[in-house]
């Protein structure tokens, strides 16, 4: 299935939908059951340590989750997370944090996704989310 909303839909949609969360996230790439999108954390995103915190990590994987979805179903605004299992493998440093969601099933209710996070090299991988969405139905 390929995608119903381009990059430039979903950053409206995401801006309209959330108007008052100040982003530091962009769509980088969208393809038929994927979507790739970059955060830039800075200081209000970090933990001690100097490291990218859980919850920070945690929401680039919602955000990739839904933005994937989203970018297969519409502009679905109340398909809701209903699961988010998450894995940290190693600490998250201070520079872009990339997450590439992948859809594992698209179904009528519900829709599950796996997220990857990684810095530097697709190889360095920091983070793993599986993510389900429960999705509204017409009546």
């Amino acid at each position: 299935m390929q995608p119903v909303m381009t990059i430039a839909e979903l950053e409206a949609f995401f801006a309209t939908a959330f108007p008052d969360r100040k982003s530091t996230t962009r769509i980088v790439e969208l393809e038929q059951g994927r979507a790739l999108i970059a955060l830039e954390p800075d200081a209000s995103t970090l933990r001690p340590g100097n490291l990218v915190s859980g919850p920070t990590q945690m929401g680039l994987a919602d955000h990739a989750a839904y933005a994937v979805i989203l970018a297969h179903i519409g502009p679905v605004a109340m398909a809701v997370t209903s699961n988010l299992n998450f894995s940290f493998l190693r600490g998250v440093q201070l520079r872009t944090v990339h997450a590439e969601a992948r859809l594992l099933k698209l179904g009528r209710r519900l829709a599950t996704v796996d997220v990857v996070l990684w810095q530097d090299d697709e190889a360095n991988i920091v983070a793993q989310s599986t993510v389900t969405y429960a999705i509204p139905g017409n009546s």
